[in-house]
């Protein structure tokens, strides 16, 4: 029990014996005492205890302990903490939030260590870490507990563990901020060593900032939140997209072209990467698409020119098994930074209205009525249609293209559709919504395009502005 019933004795030398110098000392109704070979270390240790009482802390009964030493002491380390607090969120966490937690943390705890001294490969030791110590598992029981606890891991992967296990430091220590400065600087670097982009190292620096705020209020193992405290920017980086990259209308429809003439998945996955482009959506999203989310007007020569309306509500992102409950290799969930059952309304082209009515009436649905299928019938990896792609790309680009990043990945057709509204005049709030960007990311995305609308819209107002005079 702490208390501030505290008296402090004069040190007292006992003769004869291996430490004669004797600092006295009673909390509450139980006394205490240390004893030691010079007076120079007693008369130390008695100023750090009048030290303690002249702050007005409190003294623990059980140690005589001042709180704060008390504290120190007892105090996990880094590692113990992180795993209790992966443990805590892991439940009711996202499958993608889940491995966000644990590739930030993998990449801070090794650097909150007392010593380098030993350490193991830096790539076995994020593998330990990462897919291990940071990532949970059923126990026994039933109950969540890390891989490395319910599993044999590897001797390498145990090696690593106890290595950082043995090396974390207290998180009492962490009330110094300057140690969290080389834990910074790891986060705004990609494991190759160059600068990381600006959203992952803002994504991780909000995972550490969770930590912390978690061990103060709820832990009370801290008494404020050191972060704040740290002088620290992040590298300027730019997250803009490189646009010397993204295809233009014409080479973004041989693409599609290439992709169909690549053989029986090619055909299969062609309205796949046209929802890709013409209606710019998410591959996550794509994979998800249902019959029922698809409005599409009459097939009529009257119609042939009439847009139609995809509603979607779902995404199932590819996330690797070990984060999901149910072990498989995505998830299933609601749109991108929206509520649970928000759903995003986007108009679809005649173009992309004809793909998709000739895919549902030559391929069916699967039985849940998803409209794109792996050959076996289950989620379209991105294994598959990344193969597909980059055989598009060999039949249509150059050899010294192909060398580039020109369309390199099929997210470039998500990006070339975007840009296409914005360079078509399309309202930057209406591109967003159709996206599912918020304004601030298509702005930070999409710069360079928004700025060269601008010409266009000074036009605009000056030729406004001449008729207002000329009235």
């Amino acid at each position: 029990m702490l208390t501030y019933d505290v008296v402090i004795w004069s040190i007292r030398k006992r003769a004869g014996r291996p430490r004669p110098w004797e600092v006295r000392w009673k909390v509450g109704a139980r006394p205490h005492s240390r004893g030691f070979a010079l007076k120079t270390q007693a008369d130390g240790r008695r100023a750090e205890l009048m030290s303690a009482l002249r702050d007005q802390q409190q003294f623990d009964e059980e140690t005589g302990l001042p709180a704060r030493e008390l504290a120190a002491r007892t105090s996990p380390t880094w590692f113990e903490h992180v795993t209790g607090y992966v443990l805590m969120k892991w439940p009711r966490a996202a499958a993608k939030h889940r491995a966000s937690i644990a590739e930030a943390l993998a990449v801070v705890t090794p650097v909150l260590v007392t010593s380098k001294r030993g350490a193991p490969r830096p790539e076995v030791l994020r593998a330990a870490l990462y897919q291990w110590a940071f990532r949970a598992v059923r126990g026994p029981e039933g109950a969540w507990v890390p891989r490395h606890v319910a599993e044999e891991a590897p001797s390498e992967i145990r090696a690593a563990l106890d290595w950082v296990s043995a090396r974390s430091v207290k998180v009492k220590s962490l009330e110094d901020p300057a140690l969290l400065r080389p834990a910074l600087e790891a986060l705004s670097l990609r494991l190759d060593g160059g600068k990381a982009a600006e959203n992952t190292a803002r994504r991780k620096r909000m995972v550490l900032s969770n930590v912390l705020r978690y061990t103060v209020e709820e832990k009370g193992l801290l008494a404020s939140n050191p972060l704040p405290r740290v002088d620290w920017t992040p590298p300027e980086s730019d997250d803009e997209i490189d646009f010397r990259y993204v295809p233009d209308p014409s080479l973004a429809r041989s693409l599609l072209g290439a992709v169909r003439d690549s053989g029986a998945r090619g055909e299969h996955l062609h309205a796949f990467f046209g929802c890709l482009y013409y209606a710019a959506m998410r591959p996550g999203e794509i994979v998800a698409l249902t019959e029922a989310d698809c409005t599409l007007p009459p097939n009529s020569p009257e119609s042939v020119k009439e847009w139609g309306e995809l509603l979607l509500g779902e995404s199932r992102p590819e996330v690797g098994g070990g984060w999901t409950d149910e072990g498989t290799s995505y998830e299933k969930r609601g749109l991108k930074r929206r509520k649970r059952g928000a759903t995003r309304t986007v108009p679809i082209p005649p173009v992309l209205v004809h793909l998709l009515r000739e895919h549902i009436a030559r391929y069916g649905t699967a039985e849940d009525g998803r409209l794109f299928r792996a050959a076996r019938g289950g989620r379209v990896a991105s294994t598959e249609y990344c193969d597909i792609w980059e055989a598009a790309r060999g039949a249509v680009l150059s050899p010294r293209e192909m060398k580039s990043e020109l369309a390199a990945v099929p997210y470039s057709l998500r990006h070339a559709g975007v840009s296409l509204w914005i360079k078509s005049g399309v309202d930057p709030a209406e591109v967003a919504a159709r996206a599912g960007h918020s304004i601030a990311v298509l702005y930070r995305f999409y710069a360079k395009i928004l700025k060269g609308g601008q010409q266009h819209s000074n036009d605009l107002i000056s030729r406004a502005l001449d008729e207002g005079s000329a009235s």
